[in-house]
């Protein structure tokens, strides 16, 4: 591992991620490419490698990178904003970019792992199982179906090698507070009740996401390059984590006794409930969560409060 590429590195995911393989492979030379549209500098404290500045879905890989041979790359870069309805802007820099993305890496067949989503899986009410057929409700899912379809495709074309996608649950943690009105909902909640505000949710608060810490996000993000063959695996707790419970978690870190606030649910394309089957990732990449949702809330409340860094 001494040239590893991470597309969207300033992003939530993508920092965590370029940050985790800095640590893990103090030697190599990292790039990060980023149009800083959805990511900030400031998520890049620490890093030492490389930075290309620009969008993917434009970019001439070839020009750019012209005889660089990586031995990874991993693909962060998105529009992950699930509220922005613009069809042509998500199809077009979510699809494009990865396409650009493979057709550069086609010729050395660099390993790649990109950034797929639980959102494919749509409204569902069960545990959520890769082999499940995809059945998205916005625009942002749908693009990412794409994603998928694409790693198929050039995996068909060249079976030696290896594409493999992360299919990340409800991520939360260090390094997206610049994502504002998109960070999570913990994030969000935290924010009101540090300002001594109830809690908004949607009515009941019953509503569970598998909440999946970022730590262990960019953990099975590296690990997944170890993946056997070309797939895409889930990537979360593999526990439904309710608001409420959430709230409860909160005030126990926050010292504070905030009762919720419930109000109606606008969105008709709204999941009800994730919740990742995490059999194939346990088995394949021996992948474990170290962080339960209350435990990922806690150290993420410590950091927040400046008790222990990120």
């Amino acid at each position: 591992m001494r040239n590893i590429l991470i597309t969207g590195g300033a992003g939530f995911i993508g920092s965590n991620l370029a940050l985790a393989l800095q640590a893990k492979y103090p030697d190599a030379r990292l790039v990060v490419t980023d149009d800083f549209r959805s990511g900030s500098f400031a998520n890049l404290q620490g890093y030492r490698g490389d930075i290309v500045a620009g969008d993917i879905s434009r970019l001439d890989w070839q020009a750019q990178f012209k005889d660089d041979v990586f031995d990874a790359i991993f693909h962060e870069a998105s529009i992950t904003d699930t509220t922005i309805h613009d069809q042509f802007l998500q199809v077009h820099d979510n699809v494009e970019g990865f396409r650009r993305l493979l057709e550069f890496a086609s010729a050395t067949h660099t390993p790649v792992v990109y950034a797929s989503s639980a959102a494919t899986y749509g409204i569902a009410s069960a545990r959520m199982k890769e082999d499940q057929p995809p059945a998205p409700a916005n625009v942002y899912a749908f693009s990412k179906v794409q994603l998928d379809n694409l790693a198929r495709i050039y995996c068909r074309n060249h079976a030696s090698w290896r594409i493999v996608g992360v299919r990340y649950f409800n991520v939360f943690g260090p390094h997206e507070a610049h994502k504002k009105a998109a960070a999570s909902m913990i994030y969000q909640l935290y924010l009101q009740m540090k300002a001594g505000r109830r809690p908004r949710v949607f009515r009941t608060g019953e509503q569970k996401r598998d909440f999946v810490y970022v730590k262990d996000a960019a953990r099975m993000t590296i690990q997944a390059l170890g993946a056997p063959e070309s797939t895409f695996y889930n990537c979360g707790t593999g526990q439904a984590f309710s608001f409420n419970e959430v709230i409860t978690e909160l005030n126990k870190n926050l010292g504070t006794r905030l009762e919720p606030e419930y109000f109606e649910n606008p969105y008709s394309f709204y999941q009800p409930h994730t919740e990742a089957d995490m059999t194939l990732a346990k088995n394949e990449l021996k992948f474990t969560p170290e962080y339960s949702p209350a435990a990922g809330i806690a150290d993420y409340v410590a950091i927040l409060e400046g008790r222990k860094t990120g």
